[in-house]
């Protein structure tokens, strides 16, 4: 037996009773659910309106309020994000009801977007599935086998610019504004997502239209962007980390998916609140019916489930832009400077 396969039999037996462990925080709180929504939507709102105000002062003022309302809208995605789980209340048509309204502020679409999402925790690290709620990753033998411009390709959309900046713009913009997910049974989903847009065009038109089409798009624009690159960010440094979890369908197990191939992103108190403790995402993905709002507790008091997750700071985060290929030999993440040295040697 490897090392790595005594690693994750530790941990198959050390969390073999999970299931009872975190099934009691997965019963929502109307008066916790109603103080965030509170506690969100409120500061958004006066940021996004003292923005306006901002434009006649200088715009640098502006882009600053931006950055800290794109966090603020963050909070409003996990609360959409949670609704997609149906773990935010209780009843399914209020969560429906909040993640729609949600959606009209993170331009993500509420319907296309959760079952997009379901299916990434169902899938999570199968190497069979890697474009759907996920970014896509070759192995070390697939990026061996590529030409050189299918390497370069690569190589382009792994660049952190790319990956980090103009990325998140495409998702706005293009990949969940249209129906790209080619699976059985989603038309009505995709349904969903035409008239997500129809609303969200009707909604800026509206907003354009009083206040006026420049500032609407100086002031909306910064906060959508800033937005997109944090969400993208989080999700990158949560599954793209070194010693992640990746396998294929027939040896792939959904506690190990959950526990290596998830980060505990463990982040100052004031950016762990505005980001909805989603850094406790290896909670998450053990039970995604757990609401944003018992991450903590879960964590606090079952340190068992922690005990063999990946934990990982904002400056060691950094060192995840260096992770672009996937090497199933030493199932780790790897750079391609390491990939070329290996290569170099005849190790590959």
């Amino acid at each position: 037996m490897t090392e790595i396969e005594k690693e994750n039999q530790e941990i198959k037996d050390a969390l073999k009773d999970w299931p009872k462990i975190v099934s009691k925080y997965g019963r929502p709180d109307k008066k916790k659910a109603v103080i965030q929504l509170a506690n969100t939507f409120l500061p958004f709102i006066a940021l996004w309106i003292l923005m306006y105000f901002s434009l006649n002062w200088s715009y640098w003022i502006t882009l600053g309020l931006a950055l800290i309302n794109a966090f603020f809208m963050v909070r409003i995605f996990i609360i959409q994000h949670d609704c997609g789980h149906q773990s935010f209340l209780k009843r399914r048509n209020v969560n429906n009801a909040i993640g729609l309204f949600c959606s009209f502020f993170s331009a993500i679409p509420y319907k296309y977007w959760s079952r997009s999402h379901d299916y990434h925790h169902g899938h999570n690290g199968q190497l069979e599935v890697r474009d759907i709620g996920d970014i896509h990753t070759l192995t070390v033998n697939e990026y061996k086998e590529k030409s050189f411009f299918q390497r370069l390709a690569y190589r382009i959309f792994r660049n952190p610019v790319v990956l980090f900046i103009l990325g998140p713009i495409y998702y706005i913009l293009i990949n969940v504004r249209f129906p790209l997910i080619k699976l059985k049974g989603w038309k009505t989903v995709k349904r969903a997502q035409f008239y997500n847009n129809v609303y969200l065009i009707l909604i800026y038109t509206i907003i354009a239209a009083a206040v006026g089409w420049k500032k609407f798009f100086m002031v909306q624009i910064p906060i959508i962007v800033l937005f997109a690159i944090i969400a993208v960010w989080f999700f990158y440094v949560q599954h793209q980390h070194e010693d992640t979890y990746k396998q294929w369908k027939s040896n792939w197990e959904y506690l190990l998916s959950a526990v290596k191939g998830s980060t505990y992103y463990k982040l100052p108190k004031m950016f762990q609140w505005l980001t909805g403790n989603i850094g406790l995402h290896h909670i998450h993905h053990l039970n995604a019916k757990i609401p944003n709002y018992h991450l903590t507790k879960c964590a606090e008091e079952n340190p068992v489930l922690t005990k063999y997750v990946t934990t990982i700071g904002f400056w060691e985060s950094l060192r995840c832009m260096f992770n672009h290929l996937w090497d199933e030999e030493n199932q780790c993440m790897i750079s391609f400077w390491r990939f070329h040295r290996m290569e170099r040697a005849g190790a590959i």
